[in-house]
């Protein structure tokens, strides 16, 4: 018996992307061509055939959840992991989790995976790679298959689906509103290099809390990190060139980073620079001193995100009914710690 071929395949075969292939399968105007119809001549030859469990699913649940998550290490994937687990176990759901490690192709390859009657639905929360190419199709597909998606966190407007978010851009209003009662005013923030959504929305309230408060926008107080590679020396050289009292940094290893190094400059914190970042994670718990940081509540936002696909996937919606799409936003807090004066 022949091995089903995969997106994964052919792209090896044809030394092309697997985001190349899903476009041109898909006709993608894209796509020149000449690799359009190299691309659907391999796939007619082997037989290339999507997966489709969407009549599986209108008679039958196989009761298994996938997760998709960019990365395993940041403290706040793993609260919405078990928040989804909870959740699902208690409603009789197990949950398979992959790690996608901020790649688009093992993102589409997860997804692939488990789109050949493992699960009834995904809940995920997409990839740097993904949201930098913008390349939604893989998400698109899976819908047109009739399984149900939930994104998290890190959401697109291209897809329509539910969706669960933190109130990124309020809480950052909020963060420099924080500073400016503690007499902070030149305060800088310290994010990622651009295409990620929820560090765009941090650094949009960042802004907008500066200028409610009459604090000019000085784009030299905005340090941009690579979130692969932290450039310790870039970090240097931002406070050692610019006078800051406070730092709002958009993750917790951002702000533990800054914090070290600041420190090793002579400037003490909280006395002469205050932190404040994202994440109540062990680091920010255990740093010294402890960091003040904007609470995320990654259980209730996995929660959530497993009850709004459950009773998607359980729902009885007639052939012709038009599916509709809700977006929940959890609400962050700030709990302060050593980092900031109170």
């Amino acid at each position: 018996m022949k091995r089903k071929i995969t997106l994964k395949d052919i792209a090896k075969e044809l030394d092309v992307s697997i985001s190349t292939v899903s476009k041109a399968l898909k006709n993608s105007r894209e796509i020149g061509k000449e690799t359009t119809d190299k691309v659907q001549a391999f796939a007619k030859l082997y037989n290339y055939r999507p997966n489709n469990i969407a009549l599986s699913l209108k008679n039958k649940h196989t009761k298994n959840i996938g997760v998709i998550i960019p990365d395993i290490v940041h403290y706040f994937f793993t609260t919405v992991f078990s928040g989804i687990e909870n959740y699902a176990n208690s409603k009789g759901y197990n949950v398979i989790i992959c790690v996608s490690n901020e790649s688009f192709d093992k993102e589409v390859i997860n997804m692939e995976m488990l789109t050949n009657g493992s699960v009834d639905g995904f809940i995920m929360s997409l990839s740097a790679e993904t949201q930098q190419k913008k390349d939604f199709n893989h998400l698109i597909e899976v819908q047109n298959q009739g399984i149900p998606l939930v994104l998290f966190d890190r959401v697109t407007d291209d897809v329509s689906c539910d969706k669960v978010i933190l109130d990124d851009k309020k809480i950052s209003i909020d963060v420099i509103q924080k500073f400016y009662d503690s007499r902070k005013r030149k305060i800088a923030i310290v994010t990622n290099q651009g295409f990620f959504s929820v560090s765009d929305k941090r650094a949009e309230g960042y802004r907008e809390g500066l200028l409610k408060n009459n604090i000019f926008v000085d784009t030299a107080l905005e340090l941009k990190l690579n979130y692969k590679n932290i450039d310790e020396n870039a970090i240097r050289h931002f406070f050692q060139n610019n006078e800051v009292d406070a730092v709002f940094c958009v993750n917790e290893i951002f702000a533990i980073s800054c914090m070290k190094i600041v420190q090793s400059l002579g400037m003490k914190v909280p006395e002469q620079i205050s932190f404040i970042g994202f994440t109540d994670g062990l680091l920010s718990r255990f740093s010294n001193p402890s960091l003040s940081i904007v609470a995320q509540h990654g259980d209730k936002m996995g929660e959530m995100a497993a009850k709004m696909l459950i009773d998607k996937i359980e729902a009885e919606f007639e052939d012709d009914e038009v599916a509709t799409f809700r977006t929940e936003i959890i609400q962050a807090t700030i709990l302060e710690r050593e980092s900031t004066i109170n």
